[in-house]
């Protein structure tokens, strides 16, 4: 008796020295990850700044505030671009995220069938499946003429508005805009349903036995739980919306002035690249390299700001 007592206690032992040494293991594994990810980024963050580094001696920052683009006489500014991504990114996102989190919302409450649920959320997901080139073609052919219709509307009626200030010719920022929110309205969606579902049971149970409406459980008690998971499908949907390439392209109108009118044609960065890499040498390589070093910032640079907004909610 005392034999298989001390025998199982050994095996006990063994595997518990087995189990702290998966553990260990684990974490090192993942760690090893995790740096390798960053090392892939440092890596190709050098990359491009060594084929920036021409048009970063010879423009210095200068490069962010000039309007010029002119391969000819090698003068290149890539403030237009700038402030096409940045604008056209915010007016996807004014669209989609209202839309994404109001749908992810009525896809995690029992407001419609568990059917007809299942069947909304595979089509929600199936939409960031389409190329975004199909997006481009069917915003040139069916998104367009509807917003130039739009567009010839606001300009007579709202003219005076500086934002509706130019007629409409087609192609331009607010096309470019809508079709961005079509393409990141499955990405806010699909994550803000999944930071809402994953709640405990029993904050809805808690607030609803405290006598709370169920709007009043939603608004003030579920989504400001799932806070830190709808900011996160936002900024990663603005992540795609700023280095969003054929669609936007295809339906901003590649105009590299700054208009302030949502009905002209303007520019992005990644358009930029997209129009000209193909047929870029010398200094013009070096310019381009430099707007791409530009965009990689900026998305560091919006990423590490929802990370700081989330981190400040989560301490309040």
């Amino acid at each position: 008796m005392t034999t298989n007592f001390q025998n199982l206690s050994s095996e006990i032992k063994k595997r518990s020295e087995l189990d702290k040494s998966l553990d260990r293991g684990f974490i090192w594994l993942t760690r090893i990850f995790a740096l390798a990810i960053a090392a892939i980024l440092l890596w190709i963050a050098l990359q491009v700044a060594i084929g920036a580094w021409p048009a970063i001696q010879k423009f210095g920052v200068g490069f962010l505030v000039k309007s010029s683009w002119n391969p000819v006489n090698d003068t290149y500014g890539v403030l237009p671009a700038v402030y096409g991504t940045l604008m056209s990114s915010f007016i996807g996102l004014l669209l989609a995220v209202p839309i994404g989190v109001g749908t992810a919302v009525l896809l995690s409450e029992n407001f419609l069938p568990s059917q007809v649920r299942l069947v909304l959320v595979f089509l929600v997901e199936l939409l960031a499946a389409i190329p975004s080139v199909v997006y481009g073609v069917w915003g040139i052919f069916v998104l367009v003429p509807i917003l130039t219709d739009l567009g010839k509307w606001l300009h007579n009626s709202l003219g005076w508005i500086p934002i509706f200030s130019s007629p409409p010719t087609g192609p331009g920022m607010l096309p470019a805009g809508v079709i961005l929110a079509i393409m990141t309205l499955p990405i806010i969606t699909a994550i803000s349903r999944d930071a809402l579902i994953s709640l405990p049971p029993s904050l809805r149970q808690a607030a609803l036995g405290l006598g709370a409406t169920r709007w009043e459980t939603i608004f003030q008690v579920l989504i400001p739980a799932a806070f830190s998971g709808i900011v996160s499908a936002v900024m990663l949907a603005l992540g795609r919306a700023m280095g969003e390439t054929m669609a936007v392209t295809m339906l901003i109108g590649n105009s590299n002035n700054i208009n302030i009118s949502l009905l002209a044609p303007s520019n992005t960065i990644s358009s930029l690249l997209a129009n000209q890499f193909s047929e870029a040498s010398g200094l013009q390589v070096a310019a381009l390299m430099y707007a791409a070093l530009v965009l990689f910032i900026l998305t560091l640079v919006v990423n590490i700001l929802a990370e700081f907004i989330v981190l400040r909610v989560t301490r309040l």
